[in-house]
């Protein structure tokens, strides 16, 4: 299932449920203009079509005390697919990262890492990121405000 395959209804749900995912199916189905019985039937359509992949808490890092985001570029020294799966599979295990991202551009990850402060960063570059498979060198950009982090676009 792709977007080509939702229609008006289904946008509805996703729209809806990008704002609240833990609003109640009869409330859903009001919101949407649809009874209980096609709207839950089309969120498990959704839901098994792997176009809803979860439910979850969106936490404010902020609130936490993970306030320091820094993007760091990073080149590889091998970028055969090997390589880029050992590095893709560290990665993945490593909490600070909260994106990573394979680029086409003079570099191959963009990372998008949060930590406590600027010392806590240093060392998760130092000891962390700087000693994953392949990596070669790294850029850091400090980011000093967030405007806008959506964690979803929903489609209109």
């Amino acid at each position: 299932m792709d977007f080509s395959d939702l229609d008006l209804f289904d946008r509805k749900i996703l729209n809806v449920l990008a704002e609240d995912g833990r609003i109640s199916i009869a409330d859903l189905a009001r919101r949407i203009g649809l009874s209980k019985s096609p709207t839950q039937t089309r969120l498990r359509r959704l839901e098994c079509a792997g176009v809803i992949t979860g439910y979850r808490a969106l936490i404010d890092p902020i609130r936490l005390g993970l306030d320091h985001v820094a993007f760091v570029e990073v080149k590889l020294d091998d970028t055969r697919e090997s390589a880029l799966s050992k590095f893709n599979a560290a990665v993945v295990k490593l909490p600070e990262i909260e994106q990573a991202h394979m680029m086409a551009s003079h570099f191959d990850y963009l990372l998008k890492v949060r930590t406590r402060s600027m010392s806590a960063y240093r060392q998760v570059l130092g000891e962390k990121i700087s000693s994953l498979p392949h990596v070669a060198s790294t850029s850091t950009y400090v980011a000093m405000q967030a405007v806008k982090e959506d964690a979803v676009m929903t489609p209109v």
